[in-house]
């Protein structure tokens, strides 16, 4: 014990230096990955392992080497815990207890009732606004954005979006030229994160500075718009709320009784936002609906 504990000290003193997770670094975590794997992923232990693995866990891919990562994850925490050190992450991510197959419980279950909320409003919009109202098909592919992508994709969705509404009904050539930018950002950033490095600083600077593009295009239109479409007032106070919600996304804590985290609650806090949204573009585009059978009728 004393000469883990001094090779703890020592890896937390140049943590600053190294690159990676600290928890993933530290010697003891290798070290016990690597008995583990010995003793239990290879010839009839694997066997036993595979027999006595609940289907689910196998139905989500949860393989021997993750289960002893897993497993030599809490072993290491204890040791930094008795140490009196800070909880470490491990390989980007703080320690969560398992339940079932999910790895973050409390943000599968958060990120199932965003899921939830979208359908609804999707559903929602569809019986509301007629298929024939100029941004329906742009709210449509926006919603089941938000079911099924991640969370750069969203946020990506939502400058197009934007930028559909404030420019591209005029100039449709403008928004074409500006869809397929910004597909190229997604896949240079997704292609980074997955066969590159999967830098999760890089990510939240990416996401945050994307947002703020958002944000400020979006607040830009709706101030300008506030006195003759009064419906934007919905999507300002979405706006306003986003950014102070998404502070919580910046304050990277251990999570509480290691389920609920940040990232959880961010979700959780969420779900009315998107409510507000989706009232927003229904509003909206009934409203451009008016304007287009008025200006038909005219002509």
């Amino acid at each position: 014990m004393a000469g883990r504990t001094v090779r703890l000290v020592l890896l937390v003193g140049a943590a600053a230096l190294a690159s990676g997770s600290q928890g993933d670094r530290e010697p003891v975590y290798r070290d016990c990955v690597l008995q583990c794997e010995e003793r239990n992923c290879s010839g009839g232990a694997l066997k036993h392992f595979r027999s006595r693995q609940p289907i689910y866990m196998s139905l989500a891919g949860w393989t021997c080497q993750d289960d002893c990562k897993y497993e030599c994850m809490w072993v290491t925490v204890g040791l930094y815990l008795q140490e009196g050190h800070k909880v470490p992450q491990f390989h980007g991510k703080w320690p969560f207890f398992r339940f079932l197959c999910f790895q973050e419980p409390a943000s599968a279950v958060a990120s199932f009732l965003n899921g939830l909320a979208s359908l609804v409003m999707l559903c929602r919009y569809r019986t509301s606004v007629p298929a024939s109202s100029p941004m329906y098909p742009t709210c449509v592919a926006f919603a089941w954005k938000m079911d099924y992508f991640c969370a750069s994709t969203v946020i990506l969705h939502s400058v197009y979006l934007c930028c559909v509404r404030t420019v591209g009904l005029q100039r449709p050539a403008v928004a074409s030229a500006f869809r397929a930018l910004l597909l190229l950002m997604l896949m240079a950033h997704v292609s980074y994160l997955s066969l590159v490095r999967f830098d999760y600083g890089y990510n939240l600077a990416a996401n945050v500075a994307i947002g703020l593009v958002n944000a400020a295009w979006w607040l830009t239109w709706c101030l300008r718009n506030r006195q003759r479409l009064p419906h934007v007032r919905k999507c300002i106070v979405v706006v306003l709320l986003l950014q102070g919600l998404s502070l919580l996304e910046l304050l990277d804590f251990p999570p509480l009784f290691w389920v609920l985290d940040a990232h959880a609650i961010w979700h959780v806090s969420t779900i009315p936002v998107h409510v507000l949204f989706f009232s927003f573009l229904e509003d909206d585009s009934l409203y451009l609906l008016k304007e287009s059978e008025a200006k038909f009728k005219l002509d």
